[in-house]
């Protein structure tokens, strides 16, 4: 999603990587590995079909999101020119003309549609879905406040339902609440981060000047002990109806530790590029690998929807 670009952790262009082809944002991709939530946390994740509906949403979403980078660049050509690192995007750099950005945007979208509708429907529906809501988050929501968090923290959530959604896996109240305030203490955080950071001094994003950062502050703390409070609760609900379910239970330990932990770095200003933070912060990837574990042993199998 736009929204998602650590626009403050860019620099300037370093690889002779071709400029439609850095334009696409193919790092930002990996924010898609979302759709592999619903599928893990149902033990599915490995059935040929399952595996192959999820591939098909990752792809789908990649496309999805890169039509919506070369929108935006193509938006936001005249103010990132006048941006210390933003210039050197390929449209703005001159490196790829706006027509052809266009273009590739139209294509990439289409491409997305298509591709969800291999796996049904109800796929194509949420990348419809997603296409609509960044595209509106571009065009106008951003300039929103509130709007832009609910927006960013939607794409999240649409990310880690997709996996489920195109693979037929009914998705409960209980995921949806952990993963929707999951996003937008990811969100908020970010923001804050961009806020107290030096993006609000080289022309950030037109909704910072509208927050303070006692406010958002109060959104990402909020956000973050709903997490906690809704993750905690569906590892009891699974305790008490598996007999491996006390994995579920104490994967609350690694899941709070990864939290504490990145608040801590919220806190600190340095979550301006969640993924790449994620991607850097040795403990954090240490502690995710033991929830993961923790959570696929003792959730594998059960019925998301139930």
């Amino acid at each position: 999603m736009t929204a998602d670009t650590p626009t403050g952790a860019l620099s300037p262009p370093r690889s002779r990587m071709p400029p439609l082809l850095a334009a696409v944002r193919p790092r930002q991709w990996t924010k898609n590995l979302l759709v592999i939530g619903a599928p893990l946390v149902s033990g599915r994740l490995f059935e040929a079909g399952v595996l192959r509906a999820t591939a098909v949403a990752f792809g789908s979403l990649c496309l999805a999101a890169s039509c919506t980078y070369l929108i935006n660049d193509v938006h936001d050509v005249d103010e990132d020119r006048g941006h210390p690192l933003k210039r050197y995007r390929p449209v703005a750099s001159g490196r790829l003309s706006r027509r052809w950005a266009l273009v590739a945007a139209g294509i990439a979208g289409s491409a997305a549609l298509v591709l969800a509708g291999t796996a049904g429907p109800p796929l194509t529906a949420l990348v419809a879905l997603y296409l609509a809501i960044t595209i509106g988050y571009t065009l106008r929501l951003r300039r929103e406040p509130i709007l832009d968090l609910v927006a960013v923290a939607t794409g999240f959530l649409l990310r880690g339902a997709a996996g489920g959604v195109g693979a037929g896996i009914p998705v409960s109240s209980w995921f949806l609440l952990v993963a929707g305030f999951g996003s937008l203490f990811l969100v908020s955080g970010k923001r804050y981060a961009e806020l107290v950071g030096h993006e609000r001094r080289e022309g950030g994003r037109a909704t910072l000047v509208r927050y303070t950062p006692g406010y958002l502050r109060f959104v990402w703390a909020s956000a973050a002990t709903l997490t906690i409070v809704a993750y905690a609760l569906w590892a009891n609900a699974v305790y008490l109806v598996r007999d491996e379910g006390s994995w579920a239970l104490w994967s609350l330990l690694p899941f709070l530790i990864g939290l504490l932990r990145y608040a801590y770095e919220v806190d600190r200003g340095l979550a301006e590029a969640p993924e790449e933070l994620l991607l850097h912060d040795r403990l954090l990837q240490v502690v995710g690998l033991v929830w993961l574990v923790m959570l696929a042993v003792g959730a594998g199998g059960m019925d998301l929807g139930a």
